[in-house]
């Protein structure tokens, strides 16, 4: 059978990629600019092309069809329009990778299924993916196009620690901070309950779906069985540094309007939601599939990664000195009040 991604090396494609790999009825193309192409395995073939010009794209392809064809880097519908003009009546499956944002926010049950409706008001990445999905279900309900959705929740592997409030430039300046003894910035009171789900565990469920006729018109989430507080994620994040957690605990509605940093979106609208993910469909779809990397492994492996690569320590001062700032005021408003009392 042979498979086609577009893009392939991110944190969920490249996982899957590796272990497509090892699987001998699969035989995988990665359309793509290149990048990570030094770690990709020996018998991967890749395709040169920018998927946002459409005409090269289409010279790359063709006279190619494929069984099952990946899209991890669509986030608006014009981006599904053109997949859908390149692989028409070329492709016997055509994947779209979504996301569980785009659930209902504010939450009206906590328990997350397939069925949950989407809405999201507060972030417009998930909106667009909301468009993204009614595009491809019109396709299939209109005339047939061969469409599955994947929704995944907040899947992690050995390049980054996942944390929930960090910096433009990812979570490394959060473990420096750790590193340092430096209280770090955890949104609400840290008890919500969310979801971590390591990309070798997500691709095992992905690959159980490829080629899988009864997921044909069908969308499915991706995650871990695992349900943690913020309190222990941040823990088990700090046991695996070998320090304290020092939690400061601000609200996400604070820490939106608090500055630079656009949390809108990722909090209010993502990660301040108590989520628990019912993967019964997809377990049924997949017979056997079980997640066997708990946080704590994960993210242990995790650190170990980031420290011993320095390309993986990429300072982020200025967040830093916001984290400072914030806690700062805070701690002055506190002293301000008790004066008054």
């Amino acid at each position: 059978m042979r498979a086609l991604f577009i893009g392939g090396t991110g944190t969920i494609s490249m996982a899957i990629t590796r272990q497509l790999c090892g699987e001998k009825e699969w035989e995988l193309y990665l359309l793509n600019r290149g990048s990570r192409s030094g770690e990709l395995p020996e018998n991967v073939k890749t395709i040169a092309a920018d998927m946002n010009d459409e005409d090269a794209a289409a010279k790359a392809l063709e006279g190619m069809t494929f069984d099952t064809v990946c899209d991890f880097i669509g986030f608006v519908p014009s981006q599904l329009e053109r997949d859908y003009r390149l692989f028409r009546g070329k492709t016997k499956q055509f994947m779209y990778i979504s996301s569980a944002s785009a659930y209902q926010k504010p939450v009206g049950d906590y328990r997350i299924t397939e069925g949950t409706p989407l809405a999201n008001p507060y972030w417009e990445y998930s909106r667009n993916k909301i468009a993204c999905e009614e595009y491809l279900m019109k396709l299939y309900r209109e005339e047939g196009f061969p469409v599955t959705i994947i929704r995944p929740s907040h899947t992690y592997d050995e390049r980054s620690v996942p944390l929930g409030v960090h910096g433009d430039k990812g979570s490394y300046q959060v473990i420096k901070r750790m590193l340092e003894g430096k209280p770090v910035i955890v949104h609400g009171d840290g008890t919500s309950l969310w979801t971590m789900t390591h990309n070798s565990d997500f691709a095992k469920a992905f690959i159980g779906l490829m080629g899988n006729v009864h997921a044909i018109g069908e969308n499915y989430q991706i995650t871990c069985d695992e349900t943690l507080t913020w309190n222990q994620i941040y823990q088990a994040v700090a046991d695996a540094l070998g320090v304290e957690y020092r939690p400061y605990y601000v609200s996400s509605e604070f820490l939106d309007q608090a500055g630079r940093y656009d949390f809108r979106g990722s909090l209010t609208g993502d990660k301040a939601n108590s989520v628990v993910f019912d993967n019964t469909k997809l377990k049924r779809a997949v017979p056997g599939f079980t997640p066997s990397v708990r946080f704590e492994q994960g993210v242990r492996r995790t650190v170990e990664y980031v420290l011993s690569h320095p390309e993986c320590q990429e300072e982020d001062p200025e967040f830093d000195r916001w984290c400072d700032a914030v806690i700062e005021e805070l701690e002055a408003a506190k002293a301000r009040i008790l004066e008054r009392m």
